[in-house]
């Protein structure tokens, strides 16, 4: 991966090789069947404003070329930024901005490629090690985002997916879903990459929600009160949230104190949240 992300080592379908870096947690993607499939997921359209987060050797990059013409790609490795450059051009024009992803202001670049008001379509092979900070970062920007599809190591889109009950419901799962409407799609096993990883991968989609369906008052409160909620799954909400939210308070926001974290519903924590700050 680079931007710190994902694609081939060797020979890759795009026609140039490079070695993988493991400080960059790179694994390259290298079978056509699921780069087939992702590409049929996001199904571009003309006039679709697509930004791909490490493109690596291209895998993904010139499938998505030839199938809509024009993309712009942030990719971190430097190394990369020439022979894909040159491989590109046989495939369609390709915008290539070098950086870390997390530096990247995805609205400034949604105005800059979409016009005011416009929206760009991430797609992406993430690292595993960055993947919840690169997430995090494009709800930052969710206004400037139509969708997102990703692929990331596969028990962390069960976690992103998961709902109250589920052992793998968490933080990461309230975050999100939040914010957004979050699909898995389908696995991807350790042999599509090169070099393999020890375990599985998962393509899902986000779509952020309208901001008016987005019931959230203070995104610092909220992010707050879930952050305290599940620094400390085996407490009970009254001692998990002590000196944050008071009994009194979580139940005027339909929240049980003697309740665990992974029994309650997104819905209920973005109430108490709103609550807390007086919404």
């Amino acid at each position: 991966m680079s931007t710190r992300f994902t694609e081939p080592a060797k020979t890759s379908p795009s026609g140039f090789s490079a070695e993988a870096k493991k400080h960059l947690g790179q694994n390259f993607l290298h079978d056509s069947t699921v780069i087939a499939k992702i590409v049929q997921a996001l199904d571009p359209k003309p006039g679709d404003v697509i930004v791909e987060i490490g493109p690596g050797q291209g895998a993904l990059t010139f499938p998505l070329l030839r199938r809509h013409g024009e993309l712009t790609a942030i990719e971190f490795d430097r190394d990369l930024h020439a022979p894909l450059q040159a491989a590109a051009r046989e495939h369609g024009t390709l915008h290539l901005v070098q950086g870390d992803v997390l530096g990247v202001d995805f609205s400034a670049l949604a105005a800059e490629l979409a016009g005011t008001g416009g929206q760009i379509r991430l797609v992406g092979n993430l690292p595993y090690n960055l993947s919840s900070p690169i997430l995090f970062h494009a709800l930052d920007h969710a206004a400037a985002v139509r969708d997102m599809h990703f692929m990331l190591q596969k028990e962390v889109v069960e976690r992103m997916a998961a709902g109250p009950g589920s052992k793998v419901y968490g933080r990461l799962s309230v975050m999100l879903q939040a914010y957004c409407t979050v699909t898995p799609l389908f696995i991807v096993p350790p042999g599509a990459f090169r070099p393999a990883p020890k375990v599985e991968s998962a393509v899902v989609r986000l779509v952020p929600r309208p901001a008016a369906e987005v019931e959230v008052g203070d995104r610092r409160d909220f992010a707050n009160v879930v952050r305290a909620a599940f620094g400390q799954r085996r407490k009970t909400l009254r001692n998990a949230l002590h000196g944050v939210a008071d009994s009194a308070l979580m139940e005027a926001a339909g929240v049980r104190p003697d309740a665990r974290a992974e029994q309650v519903e997104v819905a209920a924590f973005v109430r108490l949240a709103n609550l807390l700050g007086g919404g």
